[in-house]
């Protein structure tokens, strides 16, 4: 068993980090550990043909800005997408926003 600074890791890959194949060797799972600063915008959110993930705001809210307008995600709320489903997050916040993805090859 080996243990991953995933946070460590995502503040030195420019605030997202993605703990899968290349870590892993595997496409089963993965997980995605994502730090968003105060006033951030526009990082796109997209599983990808063949994969579905889970997003949860972990310590406050984002705003995902999708097709049919502005939704928001509020601490502790998770989604579901599959495939090529996608949409930007934001963070509206005065204080960074922690968020995780968890997923999947489901093909």
């Amino acid at each position: 068993m080996k243990c991953f600074d995933v946070a460590g890791l995502a503040a030195s890959q420019g605030g997202e980090y993605v703990l899968g194949d290349k870590d892993l060797h595997t496409q089963a799972c993965y997980l995605v550990y994502g730090l968003m600063e105060a006033g951030e915008g526009s990082r796109l959110i997209k599983p990808g043909e063949g994969y579905e993930e889970i997003l949860c705001a972990v310590n406050g809210s984002l705003i995902m800005h999708t097709g049919r307008g502005d939704v928001t995600l509020s601490q502790g709320n998770a989604i579901h997408l599959r495939g090529d489903e996608s949409f930007f997050i934001s963070n509206p916040n005065d204080t960074s926003v922690i968020y995780v993805m968890a997923g999947g090859r489901s093909i």
